[in-house]
């Protein structure tokens, strides 16, 4: 992705070799919108951010600290992706977490992805992934830097007409997608898999939520099986890039975007 990165402050300044994001993983990260050089839904970005780092037992950067170096990448890129990572920092051999120094923070800005406008009106085709993703409620919610799970995940198809992969765990639970939150309507309900197991809680996931409880709409967040959502009436992925879009076909089921997705769509992403 070309765009404009600063690390620690320091704009074009390299990663340390021996820094714990890049040995090990050790550390979290944010992807979030960026309209008119100002980052979307700052304070839950803010806030997540801060509950991941606090889970790992790492520093988390002033908020101020950090919203000033988007607005001065954005400066450039005023309508684009925003990303934020916080590692442990820089520290001797071996995995201790008290080996580290002070943490290393990264906030970069980027273009936004060239998706068609069709994946948000007709909706997307996504496909079952073969991974099935690991049982660590130590790290369920947080969005840590270690991805091979959905990295390995999102390899396994090359086919452009699939947008998406769902991931299940090891027990055929539906979990989200490979970049991205889940929700469905079942009995005019809507239904979100738990993630106490694995899995990320995004913002986005978050905003929707909210919004269904302040709404008085049935929500649930539970166990969500294959066949459950297959047989659901309406089905729909939130992220902070993509922001919603509907499900349109998955396997041999096919969908049409429902009336509660839309009106999700509309109230709660209404800024596209």
């Amino acid at each position: 992705m070309q765009g404009f990165y600063l690390v620690n402050g320091v704009e074009a300044a390299g990663i340390d070799p021996a820094d714990r994001g890049l040995a090990y993983g050790d550390g979290v990260f944010r992807t979030l919108r960026l309209r008119n050089g100002a980052p979307l839904e700052w304070s839950w970005q803010y806030r997540r951010l801060a509950r991941d780092c606090a889970a790992l037992g790492i520093e988390c950067p002033g908020e101020e600290v950090l919203r000033e170096e988007l607005h001065r990448l954005a400066a450039r890129l005023s309508d684009g992706v925003g990303k934020i990572v916080v590692t442990r920092g820089s520290g001797a051999r071996g995995y201790g977490p008290h080996l580290a120094g002070a943490p290393t923070r990264i906030v970069s800005v980027g273009p936004l992805p060239g998706y068609p406008t069709s994946y948000g009106e007709a909706g997307v085709r996504v496909r079952v992934c073969a991974l099935r993703l690991a049982y660590q409620p130590r790290l369920a919610g947080i969005k840590h830097l270690n991805r091979l799970e959905n990295v390995l995940a999102r390899g396994e198809w090359q086919d452009a007409t699939v947008q998406e992969g769902l991931l299940l765990d090891g027990a055929g639970r539906v979990v989200e997608g490979t970049m991205s939150n889940l929700f469905c309507v079942l009995h005019g309900r809507l239904v979100t898999p738990v993630l106490s197991r694995c899995g990320v809680e995004g913002v986005q996931r978050d905003r929707v939520m909210a919004f269904a409880r302040s709404a008085g709409i049935a929500l649930e967040v539970r166990d969500l099986t294959l066949d459950e959502l297959l047989a659901a009436e309406e089905a729909f992925l939130v992220n902070s890039v993509i922001r919603l879009w509907p499900i349109a076909a998955l396997e041999r089921r096919t969908w049409e975007p429902g009336a509660l997705t839309r009106r999700i769509q509309a109230e709660v992403f209404a800024d596209g």
